[in-house]
């Protein structure tokens, strides 16, 4: 259309050039004859602007189209409105000759009647118009013609800034409806290529054979449809790539010769094949790359059959050269990050995404990364004594397996299993070397950089469940030595596997390696029932010497009455040794005396440490005792016991006078008592005060309820076997709550 246009206004142009060339013909000739321009000079031309296709060689030749309208800039000196006059142009014919004259004009181009002219008058643009070639004529070349200095005579405009070549109007190789709808099926046939090489390249063999045995029903059979061609991976590339070349190739051209400009097909053509050819279809197929190669198979064996000729032998060059398409294979490192980074979009759980990560990452850790360090552990000394504290120890830490050392903890020599301690009595204070080598457990000793996976497979074959980590020090100038470095256990091998910590109920810590605990009040067992911590109170010799002055001189606690096993037991009782610490600035306090006239007392006392002032009868008789003096031994009987005497007397215990029935029988009370009411329980209720003078330690024993001697079966049942717990739950049944709890807890 375009075209037509500037031919048709071509033709108006040259016939009213014409007309005016008739009606004027002097006048122009008048001012077309040389000299005429009153010092208007033109001296060279440039290319502006044209409705057809035009340009500007590298030697400054203006090539133009044939039947077009070219504006061109002058430049010279004086230039005015009417300077379009002094300029001709005239056919160029290679005479052989340097003849610089213009001999005739040419008609074929018409130059307009108007120079928009610049305001100095040293440019002007000008409008001519280039009328069509001759049919046997491809191109022409014309030059301008200005006048002369003198005015003379007309030139030729030296070099080639003065040349114009027209060139012949290229036209459709086809119709235009015809050109729109190639291009238009290119740019789908570009975008298929381009959308099948992302979409069945990407579906590599092994993701295939993957999707038939694991997909949907509808995945299995879209890959059953691809996996035949797919497996000709090279062929298969080389006709995809060579038909999007094909089809990019000849859209390009078609575009060239529709808009007849090269920079303007080069555009629209990289604008199409980005948008329709690329972008489009890449995205589809990368998302549903299966199901578009599956529905596009027979297109897909189409071309691959029409680019057999040269597709097929590169393809087969490039299988001996690349050698056979294997697929994508994940390792490890690989399988790993892939599970981190498709956590967002998988349907496994945290659980089980951790516990996946946890066995690929099995091998690349060692024990050093999950030990216990070990300053944090738990280990027992070689010459330690199983007596109650140490066990009572034991089993607050809550470990099963404790390493156990001689001298420095890093020598570790033994290892004690809990369950080593079944059958030992804290009261034996059996030595912990003892136990260890009747059992003698293997010691495990493993190196830092032992892998877990190595490490596992040795936990796996039942020798142990713990073992020692240790490494080669060399540093330092002496011989290289083992350095123990910590504990590594099955536990902590199987938390590095499930990415969690195991809490059972006697774990104190959440993580050995950060020292993290546990709630602390959460499973904390209290042993304090169980645990005679009783160093502060007492000394050992004098334990033993308020042991034997019991079970000797008080027939309540006589080997007749309880055994001497279960009365060391009651004195290291914490509740039993008891302080008293008197204060100076009251003397008389409360806090102060042990027993009070009239105030009825279910207890027994024995001064272990200290002095007392005893005040007793009708005439308010004072005295002061001290050590192993006692009282009270009636509130731990009832009425019905008759009680000697005790047989040491004298400076030892000169209250024994109010503890025995004799002194009771003339009173005419039992003891120093009230008088009880028939039917009520038995109440003891001393005669006597018993003041504090110094700061106490003495022993205090809860009383009971019933006759004790009615309970005890002969002789007295040992306390390990089945009778022994048919007693405790008798006496617990019977005595007072606070000797219950006693009982319950020795």
């Amino acid at each position: 259309m375009a075209a037509e246009w500037s031919g048709q206004h071509g033709y108006a142009l040259t016939v009213i050039v014409c007309l005016w060339g008739a009606a004027g013909g002097r006048a122009e000739t008048a001012a077309a004859a040389p000299g005429s321009g009153g010092g208007t000079q033109v001296l060279g031309m440039r290319f502006e602007r044209s409705d057809k296709p035009a340009s500007t060689t590298e030697d400054g030749v203006i090539q133009v189209t044939e039947h077009s309208s070219v504006q061109l800039r002058f430049y010279g000196v004086q230039l005015h409105a009417g300077a379009w006059t002094q300029i001709r142009f005239t056919e160029i014919v290679d005479s052989g000759g340097g003849d610089r004259t213009c001999a005739d004009f040419t008609k074929d181009i018409v130059v307009g009647s108007f120079m928009n002219v610049s305001g100095r008058g040293t440019t002007g643009v000008l409008r001519v118009h280039v009328k069509a070639l001759r049919k046997s004529e491809a191109q022409k070349e014309y030059a301008l013609c200005t006048p002369s200095a003198d005015g003379g005579r007309w030139e030729l405009l030296g070099g080639s800034d003065g040349r114009v070549l027209v060139l012949e109007e290229k036209k459709s190789m086809l119709p235009l409806w015809l050109q729109v709808i190639l291009i238009c099926g290119l740019l789908v046939l570009s975008g298929m290529f381009s959308g099948l090489n992302l979409g069945l390249m990407a579906l590599d063999p092994m993701e295939l054979r993957i999707v038939q045995s694991c997909g949907t029903d509808k995945e299995k059979r879209y890959a059953r449809k691809i996996e035949p061609i797919r497996s000709k991976g090279n062929y298969l590339l080389c006709s995809l790539l060579l038909g999007n070349v094909l089809v990019n190739t000849t859209l390009t051209i078609l575009l060239d010769d529709l808009i007849g400009s090269g920079l303007g097909a080069v555009v629209a053509s990289t604008v199409g094949i980005v948008i329709f050819g690329e972008i489009v279809p890449q995205a589809l197929c990368s998302r549903h790359g299966l199901a578009v190669g599956a529905n596009t198979i027979m297109v897909t064996k189409f071309f691959m059959l029409l680019t057999f000729p040269l597709s097929f032998p590169v393809s087969k060059l490039l299988d001996v050269l690349l050698g056979q398409e294997i697929g994508t294979v994940y390792n490890r490192e690989k399988l790993v990050g892939m599970l981190r980074v498709t956590e967002p979009y998988n349907d496994l759980d945290k659980e089980e995404l951790n516990m996946i990560q946890g066995a690929l990452e099995l091998r690349s850790k060692t024990v050093e990364d999950v030990m216990t360090p070990l300053a944090n552990c738990f280990m027992i000394q070689a010459d330690a004594v199983l007596d109650f504290n140490t066990m009572s120890e034991i089993m607050e830490s809550g470990y099963t397996r404790i390493p156990v050392y001689d001298e420095e903890r890093t020598n570790i020599v033994d290892i004690l299993y809990v369950k080593d301690l079944a059958f030992v009595d804290p009261d034996d204070c059996t030595n912990l070397k003892t136990i260890t080598k009747f059992y003698n457990h293997p010691v495990h000793f493993v190196f830092h950089d032992t892998k877990l996976d190595a490490m596992l497979e040795e936990f796996k074959k039942g020798k142990s469940h713990l073992a020692i980590v240790q490494k080669v020090n060399n540093e330092g100038e002496g011989d290289p030595f083992y350095e123990v470095l910590g504990l590594v256990t099955l536990e902590d091998v199987i938390e590095e596997i499930i990415k969690s910590e195991i809490l059972d109920e006697s774990d104190l810590y959440t993580d050995n390696r950060n020292n993290k605990k546990v709630d602390s009040n959460k499973n904390k067992r209290d042993f304090s029932a169980f645990k005679h911590d009783i160093k502060l109170k007492i000394s050992p010799q004098l334990m033993l010497a308020a042991h034997r002055f019991l079970a000797t001189e008080v027939n309540l606690f006589s080997p007749f009455q309880i055994k001497e096993k279960v009365l060391l037991r009651i004195l290291r009782h914490p509740d039993v040794i008891q302080e008293l610490k008197f204060n100076e600035s009251d003397k008389r306090s409360p806090q102060h005396f042990l027993y009070q006239r009239g105030k009825p007392v279910d207890y027994f006392i024995l001064i272990l440490q200290g002095r007392v002032e005893v005040e007793a009868g009708n005439e308010n008789m004072k005295f002061e005792t001290g050590p192993f003096s006692y009282y009270g031994v009636m509130a731990l009987s009832t009425p019905s016991l008759e009680f000697r005497s005790p047989s040491h007397g004298g400076n030892l215990n000169r209250s024994a006078s109010l503890s025995c029935t004799e002194r009771a029988q003339e009173s005419g009370s039992i003891s120093g008592s009230q008088p009880q009411i028939p039917g009520t329980p038995f109440q003891y209720i001393p005669d006597f005060s018993v003041r504090a003078l110094t700061d106490l330690q003495y022993v205090k024993v809860p009383a009971f309820n019933k006759p004790i001697l009615d309970k005890i079966p002969e002789p007295y049942p040992d306390w390990s076997d089945q009778s022994g717990v048919k007693f405790i739950n008798a006496l617990v049944n019977s005595y007072s709550k606070p000797f219950s709890q006693l009982l319950l807890q020795i």
